[in-house]
């Protein structure tokens, strides 16, 4: 992957300031199993030896991979008991698929597997013109996942996100009514944005963020909803209630970010030039505005897909 192309601004894996170290208590006990490996080590599986689709296990998380694309099916936080849960302590699903269209290319070659002695994975596989990296984290909020795509011939990928069915997308309550407000953070201050997450209707704690870096919303006309902005007035959202699209650079990346970081006030995402793999965690810095529950209808984006 290119140097510059992977954000510093997940809660995710491998550096001296990520989001979670591995004794965190969001942690605690994670790890993955995937393709017959479990533990710390890096290791390449032949592409014989990769099914189809492979099932990627975790204590918290659990999620299928579509081995030709790299798309990600199934995407379910288990609710494995933890001090941190944001499920309420059950299973409950989040991601039915985020799937890239690599127009024609199809990956092919051996899977990377890299365990780290924590709770982080990372998958990385090739094929003619185009690799694809997934990276995770075995925990129960935070910055837990992020798919990268980077193309030889340096053109955009389309990643498509669809929410499970007992999810969906909203425009958050609690930001549109602070938009524009001057907040602390750390020795600075920052504007309060409006903010998209998703949420469902029975874990009053659940609710996630798409976390974009050198990637960019692709607008849904026919999903046009018209939201009142805390001055009477009224804002057009055009986002899908249970879809979203993104336009991604080559180098470029998804993530998704989960509980108390998904409803914080902090700068975006910055670019990075080495093994950028985290955010560093604003550590109480930053103002946390959190999200209604339940979501009033009004708020919540429709329709579920473009017809």
């Amino acid at each position: 992957m290119k140097n510059w192309m992977v954000a510093c601004s997940m809660g995710l894996l491998m550096t001296a300031h990520a989001a979670y170290a591995a004794d965190s208590a969001g942690c605690e006990s994670g790890g993955f199993t995937v393709l017959g490996k479990r533990g710390a080590q890096t290791v390449s599986v032949a592409p014989g030896a990769v099914t189809s689709v492979f099932r990627v296990q975790g204590r918290y998380v659990q999620f299928d991979v579509d081995a030709a694309s790299f798309g990600i099916l199934n995407y379910t936080l288990t609710g494995a008991a933890n001090k941190e849960d944001i499920t309420g302590g059950k299973a409950t699903p989040v991601f039915d698929s985020k799937m890239p269209d690599h127009r024609g290319l199809v990956l092919n070659g051996a899977v990377s597997v890299e365990l780290s002695s924590s709770a982080d994975i990372v998958l990385t596989r090739s094929g003619p013109g185009v690799t694809m990296k997934i990276q995770a984290k075995d925990c129960a909020t935070g910055g837990l996942f992020q798919m990268e795509v980077e193309r030889s011939d340096e053109t955009k990928t389309v990643f498509t996100h669809k929410l499970a069915q007992s999810a969906f997308y909203f425009d958050n309550r609690n930001f549109r009514n602070r938009e524009g407000d001057t907040v602390p953070f750390k020795d600075t201050t920052l504007t309060v944005a409006p903010r998209i997450n998703f949420g469902n209707d029975y874990a009053a704690k659940f609710v996630g963020r798409d976390s974009p870096q050198f990637a960019d919303r692709i607008a849904e006309p026919l999903c046009t909803n018209t939201i009142v902005t805390r001055t009477g007035g009224v804002a057009r959202v055009q986002h899908c209630g249970g879809v979203s699209q993104w336009s991604v650079a080559s180098g470029g990346r998804m993530g998704q970010v989960m509980g108390e970081d998904a409803v914080e006030v902090a700068p975006p995402a910055t670019a990075c030039t080495h093994k950028c793999q985290a955010r560093n965690r604003t550590r109480g810095g930053a103002v946390v505005l959190g999200a209604p529950f339940p979501v009033a209808e009004a708020d919540r984006l429709k329709p579920r897909q473009a017809q």
